[in-house]
C-alpha cells in the first residue's frame, strides 16, 4: 500500500520544467474524493480500506494564501490482520503550486516512520531539506539542490493535473523529481492511452480516462510495472482508478465519491 500513497498521487507532467511556479486550471479550495481500497489475497479480493483526499485554502507561515492536500488512508480490521495501514500525508503549496512542506506519517505493518521535508527557491534552484524519523527515535536527514522543481507525493498530482495532454503519444516517456522522505528520486510514467473505465458496483456510469503507467527499472534496466492510473479525461483529471502490483500481490483503489471539483465532469459518457 505503500505504492497506493505515492501514486495517488503522481499522475502526469511531461518533462516537468524546472521552474515550478504554475496556473492552477484543474481544483479548487474544498475538493474532496474518497476511495475504496482492495487487496488480492490468494486469488480473493477484500475490502482492504479507505482513503480520502482534500484539498483546502490555507495561510502559508510567510503570511500568503496557498493550498494544503491531505491524504489520510486507513485499512480495515479485516485487511489489518495481513497489513495494517494507518497514513496521513500533507502537502503545502502556494497558489502558484510551488512546494512548501511535506509530512507523512506513516504505520504500514510493523513499520512506523514520519518523513518531512522543507522546500526552498534561489537563483532558479529548488531545494529539499529532508528528515525521516523511525519508530525508535533515530533520524536522517538529508539535504539537494537542483535545477529541475522537487515535488512531493501530493504537489505532484496537483501540479500535473494542470497540464494539457492533448499532444501526449502512446509510450510518451514522462520524468519528474519527487522528495522521499530520504532522497530525492527521478520517477518514470508512461502514457498508455485513452479507454473506458465501468465504475465499480454502479453499471451505469462509464469514464472516459487517459491510462498512466508509473514503472521501475532493476540493475539491468528491464522495466516493471507499479501502478497503472486511470484518469478522467476532463480539465478536473481526477484519478479514478488505480490498479498495482506489489510484491505481495496486487491491490485496486476506486473512487466512489465525488465533492467540491472545479469543473463539470464531461468525462462521464454514460450514467
Amino acid at each position: 500500500m505503500k505504492k497506493l500513497l505515492s501514486l495517488i498521487l503522481i499522475l502526469f507532467s511531461l518533462s516537468v520544467n524546472a521552474q515550478c511556479p504554475a496556473e492552477n486550471n484543474a481544483f479548487q479550495s474544498g475538493e474532496q474524493l474518497d476511495y475504496e481500497m482492495y487487496f488480492n489475497w490468494k486469488f480473493v479480493w477484500i475490502k482492504a480500506g479507505v482513503s480520502c483526499l482534500k484539498t483546502d485554502a490555507i495561510t502559508l507561515p510567510d503570511g500568503t494564501d496557498g493550498y494544503r492536500t491531505s491524504l489520510v488512508a486507513t485499512s480495515s480490521k479485516r485487511a489489518d490482520h495481513f497489513f495494517k495501514m494507518r497514513d496521513t500525508l500533507i502537502s503545502d503549496m502556494t497558489m502558484r503550486m510551488e512546494p512548501r512542506y511535506f509530512r507523512k506519517g506513516a504505520e504500514e505493518g510493523k513499520r512506523y516512520t514520519v518523513d518531512e521535508a522543507w522546500f526552498t527557491y534561489s537563483n532558479g534552484k529548488s531545494k529539499a531539506n529532508q528528515q525521516r524519523l523511525h519508530r525508535d527515535g533515530t533520524i536522517k536527514t538529508s539535504e539537494e539542490t537542483m535545477d529541475e522543481c522537487i515535488y512531493d507525493m501530493l504537489s505532484i498530482l496537483q501540479r500535473a493535473r494542470s497540464f494539457d495532454p492533448t499532444d501526449y503519444k502512446v509510450g510518451d516517456k514522462i520524468h519528474f523529481q519527487m522528495a522521499t522522505g530520504r532522497r530525492v528520486e527521478e520517477q518514470t510514467l508512461i502514457y498508455r492511452g485513452k479507454k473506458k473505465f465501468e465504475a465499480e458496483d454502479d453499471d451505469e456510469t462509464v469514464y472516459r480516462c487517459l491510462v498512466f503507467s508509473l514503472v521501475e527499472y532493476d540493475k539491468k534496466g528491464k522495466e516493471q510495472e507499479v501502478i497503472t492510473f486511470y484518469v478522467t479525461d476532463d480539465k478536473n483529471h481526477l484519478p479514478v482508478r488505480l490498479d498495482l502490483f506489489l510484491n505481495f500481490g496486487s491491490a485496486k483503489a476506486f473512487l466512489k465519491n465525488i465533492k467540491g471539483n472545479r469543473h463539470p465532469m464531461t468525462s462521464i459518457v454514460r450514467k
